[in-house]
């Protein structure tokens, strides 16, 4: 790496290491609210040790449902807080791996690594101190894992296209990256990007969206898809004249690693069930924000979305209605149009009109 990614690192583990002691020293309003958190997942924050939870600094959830026995990376896994949530979702048979590279941090995570596996009843986890752009430096076997997560941490990353690629390395196929991080409503300019308190309050380094979606794209994820988002504020006067006029945003992506994704959703006249048989989400489940498919209801899917369905791990969960042997287009409503519309039109007296 050059020495612009050197001195990022540097910057990084200083304000997580060093400078910030709880999140309540974050000069922004990133880190999530107790009150957001769903009520199946409270319990299992009740089971993680003060300290772990106090030097906490995610913007997001990274709790994926259906995740038992699951193989799940925590990339810049911090003090511990998500790797233990996520280690008692998976359970005894699951294993969870937390990756990061400050020294305080990981110090926080394993000084309690005995008091969760007495909690829990279980031994499923494991640190490693690294660099989630350089992956393929760690014991970690590609093509092993179910789920990649990460919270709030992407951005801090001076070379977001090599975490993105390393994700889908170590991916299975019909696994996902699911994770939460912090993106603009424009290209951050030079002197905030390199702000070394906004790079660690995660806004100097949060990615303009347009550019996320480029970027997993053009690593081999296909259809990225939303699942939530919240307006961050800065709430430090002197922070907030920097930033100007950039809105920043907290938000929650996943990615599946499914070659047969294509780059529109398209309309194969394919339907879903959910039998609404996972444990945290019974009435219905919550795909991304535009797919929230009530348990029992016959709900309509493009052909990606059948296969982030069908080819992953929530296929035992849906009765598939259709196949891929007839196809009608751009799926209604999901943002693709013909190039060439103008030239389907009619004429006033109902006659097809031509150039």
């Amino acid at each position: 790496m050059g020495d612009l990614s050197m001195q990022s690192h540097d910057v990084v583990k200083d304000y997580y290491g060093k400078q910030l002691q709880s999140s309540d020293d974050l000069k922004t309003d990133a880190c999530c609210d107790a009150s957001a958190v769903p009520n199946w997942l409270k319990p299992l924050l009740s089971n993680i040790h003060g300290e772990v939870l106090s030097r906490y600094y995610g913007c997001g959830l990274v709790c994926p449902t259906n995740l038992r026995g699951a193989r799940v990376l925590d990339l810049g896994s911090g003090s511990g807080r998500d790797v233990y949530a996520l280690a008692q979702l998976v359970g005894p048979e699951g294993e969870v791996v937390g990756v990061d590279m400050t020294d305080e941090q990981l110090d926080v995570a394993r000084n309690h690594q005995a008091y969760h596996v007495e909690k829990f009843g279980y031994d499923n986890v494991r640190f490693y101190k690294g660099y989630i752009e350089r992956l393929e430096e760690l014991d970690l076997e590609p093509n092993s894992f179910d789920v990649v997560v990460s919270n709030c941490v992407i951005n801090l990353s001076p070379d977001k296209d090599a975490v993105i690629a390393g994700a889908y390395n170590l991916l299975k196929e019909g696994g996902e990256l699911y994770f939460s991080d912090v993106y603009s409503d424009r290209r951050v300019p030079k002197d905030v990007a390199e702000d070394p308190v906004l790079l660690g309050e995660c806004l100097g380094g949060a990615l303009y969206w347009n550019d996320f979606i480029n970027i997993a794209k053009r690593q081999g994820f296909n259809d990225p898809r939303l699942v939530e988002n919240r307006t961050l504020e800065v709430t430090d006067e002197e922070l907030k004249a920097k930033v100007g006029a950039i809105n920043f945003m907290s938000a929650t992506y996943r990615l599946f690693k499914l070659p047969q994704l294509e780059s529109d959703c398209e309309d194969y006249g394919q339907a879903v069930i959910y039998k609404g048989t996972i444990a945290e989400s019974p009435e219905f489940f919550m795909l991304d924000e535009h797919h929230i498919i009530e348990a029992g209801r016959i709900f309509p899917v493009c052909g990606n979305t059948w296969y982030m369905l069908a080819n992953t791990r929530f296929a035992e969960h849906f009765e598939f209605i259709g196949d891929f042997s007839k196809h009608f287009g751009i799926f209604p409503g999901c943002g693709g149009t013909a190039p060439f519309d103008a030239l389907l039109s009619t004429s006033d007296d109902g006659e097809q009109s031509c150039c």
